[in-house]
This record gives C-alpha cells, structure tokens and sequence, in this order.
C-alpha cells in the first residue's frame, strides 16, 4: 500500500486535538467511484472533497476539509493526482529530470 504524509501549514483543530500531519493512501478504483480521474488530475475542490475522506489517516470529515487552509488543500489535492500517475510516468519524469 501506497501512503505519503503531508505536513499541514495550519493544523485541524479537533475537540481538544490539533492534526498537523495527514496520512494519504493511494486510492482504490472503489474510492474513486462518483468521481471524475479528469477532475482529480487537475485538482478540481469538489473532487477532492469527496475522496479525501476516503483516504485519509485520521480520517477527515467534509467540514474539516472545508475548514483547510487553501495550501494545506492544495497539498493534500497534489498528492493525490500524483497517486494517478503510472509507474511508466513516474520513471520517464525521472529519466529527463
């Protein structure tokens, strides 16, 4: 299984708790499902909204997502198109890099 941690630039207040750090996992095609992959590559809000929760550790809740500060969002929303990306991709973006 796939995962990355993002490092929040403004934490998630949780009751009593502070999030500072998210675990993503690399989603399954069932997570994805009422979602466009389209959307996702280019970090469209509503689709993120609806898979974060699916794929988060702790597992977020669509207000909390709501609440993100808009660099936090779009970290967690990069990191989940680069979960897209082929292994063919990947290794060719190295390969010129």
């Amino acid at each position: 299984m796939t995962t990355t941690t993002v490092t929040l630039d403004q934490p998630i207040k949780r009751g009593s708790q502070d999030i500072s750090e998210v675990e993503l996992r690399k989603p399954t095609a069932g997570e994805l499902r009422g979602v466009s992959l389209f959307d996702l590559v280019r970090m469209d809000v509503g689709a993120a909204q609806t898979v974060l929760p699916r794929i988060t550790v702790p597992p977020l809740t669509r207000p909390e997502i709501d609440g993100l500060d808009p660099a936090d969002l779009f970290q967690l929303s990069a990191e989940i198109a680069a979960f897209l990306s082929p292994k063919a991709a990947k290794a060719l973006d190295y390969q010129t890099a």
